[in-house]
């Protein structure tokens, strides 16, 4: 068996090799600081060697939790947590803007001998405590493979509006911040990955060129402290999330070395978009994990290997 699942109900499912590492965390149940905008995520992150790829509460952001699903800039609240982008003001400590989503149930959690998926339900709940989305949250782990030192995590949301009115999706470059459109799904990586290397597809050279732009993948690779080793992070967008007509709207990457390592999603980096009540969207992403410091070539072909 290449994967075990553990379920510690009402808290957390841990996902190992069939080695014993620890993959990674899911951890539903609500965090203690509601500041922080309690929400479900993925913390530790690890390699099939068993080094770390993901942060924890870092003491410049605490909110910032390994790989979770937020939203910075939600119709005046703050799905992201911490402080609060205000045009003309900086950043703000609005504790009343933030919200959090509510766990509510698993209706699907399958384990296989090297695969396990699970189906979540949520409810984002606006600070007042009034519901205003209802999500349904796919991820799967699969393609463990030895020989590569790697495997992937794949994570879809499909999030309706259940308010009256629209449900604005923006940014704090929405809001008027210059190159800061973060919202979406968000890794924060380790403090040894600070001053990493980011690169895509292209002849990007660091994380400053990455920023705010487009493309089917982005890689970072990062030197780990204490053990003698590189790891890899892969984010890769599914194929309907760049397709014009089919994505609600056009997502770019939000990607930072320094000061910080992180890599985002973003689905409203630049304008704002609009879901209008009873409505829907959808986008699919995945996540490759991998030992060593891999190049653009590898990466390319690594993907092309895995089918959608």
């Amino acid at each position: 068996m290449t994967i075990q699942v553990t379920h510690t109900h009402g808290e957390r499912i841990t996902v190992r090799s069939g080695g014993g590492v620890e993959l990674l965390g899911y951890v539903y149940a609500p965090d203690p600081d509601p500041f922080e905008a309690r929400k479900p995520y993925i913390h530790p992150l690890r390699t099939l060697a068993g080094h770390q790829v993901s942060g924890y509460r870092p003491n410049d952001h605490r909110w910032h939790k390994g790989l979770q699903m937020t939203a910075s800039h939600l119709s005046g609240q703050n799905f992201w947590g911490g402080n609060c982008y205000v045009h003309g003001e900086g950043y703000l400590r609005l504790p009343e803007r933030v919200g959090s989503m509510r766990h509510d149930g698993f209706p699907a959690l399958d384990v296989g001998e090297d695969r396990f998926h699970l189906t979540e339900e949520l409810t984002w709940i606006e600070n007042g405590g009034q519901p205003w989305a209802r999500e349904e949250r796919d991820i799967t782990v699969h393609s463990v493979d030895e020989d590569a030192g790697s495997w992937a995590l794949d994570w879809s949301i499909r999030l309706t509006n259940i308010r009256d009115e629209p449900l604005h999706f923006g940014s704090p470059t929405t809001a008027g911040r210059e190159m800061a459109g973060y919202t979406g799904l968000q890794w924060r990586g380790p403090r040894d990955f600070t001053g990493g290397a980011a690169f895509g597809p292209g002849d990007e050279k660091d994380a400053g060129e990455l920023m705010g732009t487009q493309g089917p993948w982005l890689a970072f690779t990062a030197e780990h402290d204490d053990v003698d080793a590189h790891s890899t992070l892969v984010f890769a967008h599914a194929p309907e999330n760049q397709e014009e007509g089919t994505a609600i709207h056009d997502s770019h990457w939000f990607v930072r070395s320094e000061p910080i390592p992180t890599v985002a999603f973003s689905w409203a980096f630049f304008e704002e978009f609009a879901l209008p009540p009873g409505a829907s969207f959808a986008y699919r992403y995945r996540v490759v994990v991998a030992d060593g410091a891999w190049d653009r070539d590898r990466v390319a072909t690594h993907l092309k290997g895995l089918s959608w």
